[in-house]
């Protein structure tokens, strides 16, 4: 039995970490209990030496020095600060009579706001609650068919999952040691193509089943010409202008994520006080559920922090990546088995735990089948969004099913989101086709041959009266001539180069 959980350590502490979570066990308490448990029993079988939980302390207290996390808190409170303020209500508004006289419109509409919304908020709850409470009910009452209006409600408030301030992005780039910038720029083009195959089967709908997404009729279109454009124009201006400050800023370089983050707060306080919206109660709310998501978050990141203290400890990086590089099929196999998995594990699991407990074990494997790690970070991203839409755990289907009026049937709501998960699983496969669709506008990586680099020490002239600093003369080298300088010096900084290349 002993010789039996020594050979495997690895996969017995997956397999019971696997167990914790579907019983329902909290997850950042179950990776942390797995880690430490199986910690002691690796101490005690001499697998782990007893200095192990030594580190511990400085891996929790390295969390906690990161500075790219705390991008966290300031997006979430952006978020929250605008979605209670009204700015979906006005945008919802607006957007509906703009497009109103088109079948479909009110559909489009839905999309349109929840790509502006995902742009400015970041959080899936905030984009899909305000869309279900104010475009569900018109909708339902101009004569939409409900699985259509639940499914465009639900699979909207899920853009707020890849298109850029994303949480989720800014935990991938964490856990895959890249920049959020960069993750933010390889998510905005495959971002607008998914938002595209969103409108492309609202308009399929429109043309095949027009009683499904009718028109808004003439007596709701209360808003025309100069009326109609100065209220687009006021309704939209300020949101767009808070989109550049956040991330223009951070893709032409000038402010970090953090930055931009703490921007974006502010902005969004400097709008809701511009509508006189910006209450005690308002920031009170805000800031009291900005705190409670932050603090789940870091809580599953130190649970996560232990438990791959041990898994590390005893090797199961390796094993992972010796029973995922194997596969038949090489790097496309690989993406295949991995997105599978990932497709399958979103049924139990949000992306927040998919983040720190997988994502940290395939990205090695990723890098060493020689797969750009921004890219897959897009890849997995894409793929946990289902997580959201999965039926019947999805929870972007829970927050509009708390919202939905009673006449609204659950089944609805599920059937209503089967399409959009299967665009969100042909988006997957588009982007495995596509890499440029991300790599596209990320700056290319700089390759040196180190073989040919030539490092040239200038020679230094010595006085004949051997002063302070002149070297001794070379070892049969003529008295009085100095050494040919910069030798020895250039090949040990070439062996270093080739060394550090190898790592």
């Amino acid at each position: 039995m002993t010789e039996f959980l020594i050979n495997n350590m690895a996969p017995i502490i997956f397999a019971a970490m696997v167990l914790f979570l579907l019983v329902g066990f909290p997850v950042a308490f179950a990776l942390a209990a797995n880690g430490i448990f199986f910690g002691l029993i690796g101490i005690e079988l001499g697998l782990l030496g007893p200095q192990l939980f030594q580190a511990l302390p400085d891996r929790i207290f390295g969390i906690m020095n990161n500075d790219t996390l705390l991008a966290i808190p300031f997006f979430t409170f952006m978020g929250l600060i605008l979605e209670r303020s009204g700015m979906a209500e006005d945008l919802l508004d607006t957007i509906g009579q703009l497009f109103g006289p088109m079948r479909g419109g009110l559909a489009l509409a839905v999309i349109f706001v929840g790509a502006l919304l995902a742009a400015t908020t970041g959080v899936v709850a905030a984009s899909v609650i305000s869309m279900g409470l104010i475009s569900l009910p018109i909708m339902l009452r101009y004569g939409y068919n409900t699985k259509l209006a639940t499914g465009v409600i639900a699979a909207s408030g899920t853009l707020a999952q890849i298109l850029p301030p994303s949480l989720v992005l800014i935990i991938m780039a964490d856990q895959l040691g890249k920049s959020v910038g960069d993750m933010y720029k390889g998510a905005f083009l495959p971002a607008i193509v998914l938002t595209t195959l969103y409108v492309g089967y609202v308009l399929l709908v429109a043309i095949f089943k027009p009683k499904w997404a009718p028109a808004l009729p003439a007596e709701a279109r209360t808003l025309h010409g100069s009326k109609l454009l100065l209220r687009v124009l006021t309704t939209m201006v300020p949101p767009l202008m808070l989109i550049f400050l956040v991330l223009g800023t951070i893709f032409m370089g000038i402010a970090t994520p953090t930055e931009g983050g703490a921007m974006g707060a502010t902005g969004a306080l400097i709008m809701a006080l511009a509508r006189k919206r910006l209450t005690l109660s308002l920031l009170k709310q805000a800031m009291d559920t900005t705190a409670k998501l932050t603090t789940f978050v870091v809580f599953i990141l130190v649970g996560a922090r232990v438990f791959s203290l041990t898994f590390y400890g005893v090797d199961g990086h390796r094993w992972v990546e010796h029973l995922l590089t194997g596969l038949p099929g090489g790097e496309v196999g690989f993406l295949i088995v991995v997105n599978v998995l990932i497709f399958l594990l979103a049924f139990f699991l949000d992306f927040f735990e998919l983040s720190f407990i997988v994502v940290p074990l395939l990205g090695p494997v990723a890098e060493a089948l020689g797969i750009d790690l921004i890219w897959f970070g897009i890849l997995l991203a894409v793929n946990m969004q289902t997580s959201f839409m999965h039926p019947p755990f999805g929870f972007a289907l829970f927050y509009l099913r708390s919202v939905a009026p009673a006449s609204v049937k659950t089944t609805d709501i599920y059937w209503g989101a089967i399409p959009f998960v299967c665009i969100q699983i042909v988006m997957v496969g588009i982007l495995i086709a596509f890499p440029q669709l991300v790599t596209f506008g990320l700056d290319k990586e700089v390759k040196v041959d180190l073989d040919s680099v030539e490092i040239e020490i200038p020679s230094s002239s010595y006085g004949g009266g051997g002063g302070y600093g002149a070297p001794a003369p070379a070892e049969g080298a003529p008295d009085g001539q100095p050494p040919k300088p910069g030798a020895a010096a250039t090949d040990a900084i070439l062996d270093m180069l080739k060394e550090n290349k190898e790592k």
